[in-house]
């Protein structure tokens, strides 16, 4: 016979696998909003930009959901492991709800960018994007096996994301430099190209978080930056 604890605990278990589904779900949402923010950007979509825009509000509210679902979670007494998930939910949430808000960022500027003539440099922005895209999804799939392991890779990546965004940002400031009439559009991409570089750390901050799931308050490893941008003369 099933014990009145065992109908809790399994309750407890349901509400917890739900939350994982609505955060995960949340971050699939947010990379599939990247990614075609990056193809309105090579396709000069302006229609396709404003649904991107417009879909934001679907990740703002799945985030109140996760909100909602956490507090119930928090209610329930938990014990020191579970309210480390309960922080960790909380705050990877946040991080996706950020990506999000990136991802509209990139597609609103597409808009803008449409109006000046096609530059070349958008390819090196589509190389910027994607591996930031590779970042959301890897260090997702961490969280969904609590693979601190995974998440520490995602994390020793984002060196690779800041020296693109390094040398993106330098180029786009010589070809600024050469012709006046560019400094508009590469205005625009300097700022998508921010946008891009702040999706890397938003995955990063998610890797550690499950870092802190796994492992607590343990230290964690140190780890290379590249970000020279505010040290170009």
């Amino acid at each position: 016979m099933t014990q009145p604890h065992d109908h809790i605990v399994k309750s407890y278990d349901d509400e917890r696998q739900r939350l994982l589904g609505e955060i995960l779900r949340m971050g699939e949402m947010a990379a599939s909003q990247l990614e075609a923010a990056l193809d309105v950007v090579e396709r000069r979509d302006d229609k396709a930009a404003g649904r991107i825009i417009d879909n934001d509000e679907a990740i703002d509210a799945l985030e109140k959901e996760v909100s909602h679902d956490v507090m119930k979670l928090a209610l329930r007494g938990p014990m020191a492991r579970d309210l480390r998930e309960i922080l960790a939910a909380l705050r990877v949430s946040a991080d996706i709800e950020r990506i999000g808000d990136y991802a509209a960022n990139v597609a609103k500027r597409s808009t803008a960018l449409n109006q000046s003539p096609p530059l070349p440099h958008t390819r090196g922005l589509n190389v910027l994007g994607r591996l930031a895209v590779s970042q959301v999804r890897d260090v997702l799939e961490a969280y969904r096996g609590n693979d601190a392991e995974a998440a520490q890779r995602v994390r020793d990546r984002d060196a690779e994301l800041d020296a693109l965004y390094t040398g993106l940002f330098r180029e786009l400031l010589t070809y600024m430099m050469e012709d006046a009439r560019s400094i508009t559009p590469c205005t625009h991409l300097l700022f998508m190209a921010k946008n891009l570089e702040r999706v890397g750390d938003h995955a990063t901050n998610i890797a550690e978080n499950i870092w802190f799931l796994v492992h607590g308050d343990d230290a964690l490893p140190p780890r290379e930056k590249r970000d020279e941008t505010n040290t170009v003369s």
